[in-house]
Formats: structure tokens, C-alpha cells, sequence
């Protein structure tokens, strides 16, 4: 693999991961919480015309599986895995996946837009660490 590629890729998968896991975990508390504060969950109104009544299924969906592929694609790249790339590309395809569920199920927010742009540069990088743009290939 491209090595700054693979390192660039590495941090956005570890960062993406505790931010998914953070705010899973939010949502989860949010919604178990008698009175939440508003901070920790979106208004209700926002589920209208979802399958979700509570924020508790969706925080567990962010949590576990988001934030989950993305940190076990951290870790695989760390290591310097085999099964890196196909964990990098799972990853950065189930958070694409996540946003464009949540743009037709919620309102939107401009933070969709910054994490589809960052599903998009980790599928992008993942493309430059496998050496997909090296001149000379035909």
C-alpha cells in the first residue's frame, strides 16, 4: 500500500470510528434517559416517517456498525493486515451507506454532508494506497 495514503486513511478510520461510537453512544443514552438534555438527542419530530419511535435503535446502528467497521479498519490498517482494504472499503461504503439512509429518513443537517465527504475521501484513499493512480499503468 502507499504508505501516506494508508496512514491518512488510518487516521480518518479511527477518528470516524470514535466519532460514530461517541455519537451512538449519545443517541443510546439520550434515549433511555427519562429527560434528556437537548444536546443528547435530536427532537423527536425528526423520526416522523421513520421505523424508529426512539433514537435507540439508530445509536446502536452507529455505534456497533459504523463506528465498528470503521475502527476495525483502523486496526487491520495498523497492522498492516491482508484484510485491510476489504475492511477500509466496507467501512467507508457502510458509512456512505449510513448518510444517504439518514438524508431520506431525517431533515438535513450539514454534518451528513461532512461525513459523505468523508466516506468519499476514505474510498478515495483506499483507491491511492492500493496504487490505483500510479503513472505507467496501462
Amino acid at each position: 500500500m502507499v504508505r501516506w495514503a494508508r496512514v491518512v486513511l488510518t487516521v480518518l478510520a479511527a477518528v470516524g470510528g470514535v466519532t460514530a461510537v461517541a455519537g451512538g453512544a449519545t443517541l443510546i443514552w439520550g434515549s433511555t434517559m427519562g429527560n434528556a438534555p437537548y444536546w443528547a438527542t435530536p427532537p423527536g419530530s425528526m423520526l416522523e416517517g421513520s421505523p424508529f419511535s426512539s433514537y435507540l435503535v439508530p445509536g446502536l446502528l452507529l455505534a456497533v456498525v459504523v463506528g465498528g467497521t470503521q475502527l476495525v479498519a483502523a486496526v487491520l490498517l495498523v497492522r498492516r493486515s491482508a484484510a485491510a482494504p476489504f475492511a477500509a472499503a466496507v467501512a467507508a461504503f457502510g458509512l456512505l451507506v449510513w448518510i444517504f439512509v439518514q438524508m431520506v429518513v431525517i431533515p438535513f443537517s450539514p454534518l451528513q454532508a461532512v461525513y459523505f465527504a468523508w466516506g468519499l475521501a476514505e474510498a478515495g484513499l483506499l483507491l491511492v494506497a492500493l496504487g490505483l493512480f500510479r503513472q505507467g499503468i496501462a
